[in-house]
């Protein structure tokens, strides 16, 4: 039986050639919502986890040392090629969010859109986000959530079976999240279909 995060690389690198027509306009207004809540500064050490094809990039300021990791080899050289195209002093890798191959409290920034609904389980990537955000540092994060006030039903998590195997989960909580990997949440917004996208940013406990 195939896992997760390989399915999740197949899947993506499937994905990869009409990414852009579908998230770019589904998500551009998020996206910016999100990004404009960070504390910006010139110089700052910033990392997009699960980056795809870079539709992230248009919002972030230009003087920063640019990093991005995700999954799938396409989606990687996509991103290169924008931040390129965009002026960025950037890299980018084939990494898994679960085990990321940087130093700990190396980034200022840490953007996690869209991945934490599509991960097996996002308390790794929580965790290593944790691992590599230095004390003072931001983690920026926009995805759909199921409310925190309440888990969610069974129609709910029905519907679940079929949305994680195709795209996503859309049984996950934002706070419970945050806080298992020792976050606190400053900021918790909806951006977009009513509250099921929520965009948060969050330092260090």
């Amino acid at each position: 039986m195939i896992d997760s995060t390989t399915w999740n690389r197949w899947r993506y690198a499937c994905y990869a050639p009409v990414y852009d027509v579908v998230a770019d306009r589904a998500f551009r207004r998020a996206r910016r919502r999100a990004l404009e809540a960070v504390d910006w500064a010139g110089g700052q050490r910033v990392l997009i986890v699960g980056c795809g094809t870079g539709l992230d990039l248009p919002w972030l300021p230009r003087d920063i040392e640019l990093h991005g990791c995700d999954l799938t080899p396409a989606m990687v050289r996509r991103f290169r090629a924008r931040a390129e195209t965009l002026g960025f002093d950037g890299q980018a890798g084939v990494m898994d969010a679960a085990a990321l191959s940087y130093p700990d409290g190396y980034f200022d920034v840490v953007v996690m859109h869209l991945i934490l609904a599509v991960m097996p389980h996002p308390e790794r990537g929580l965790a290593e986000a944790h691992r590599v955000l230095a004390d003072d540092g931001q983690l920026c994060v926009m995805d759909k959530f199921q409310p925190d006030s309440h888990p969610a039903g069974p129609g709910r998590r029905a519907l679940n079976l079929v949305t994680r195997v195709i795209a996503t989960d859309i049984t996950r909580q934002a706070g419970p999240l945050l806080e298992g990997a020792g976050f606190v949440v400053e900021r918790d917004e909806p951006v977009m279909m009513g509250s099921l996208f929520r965009a948060l940013l969050a330092h260090k406990a």
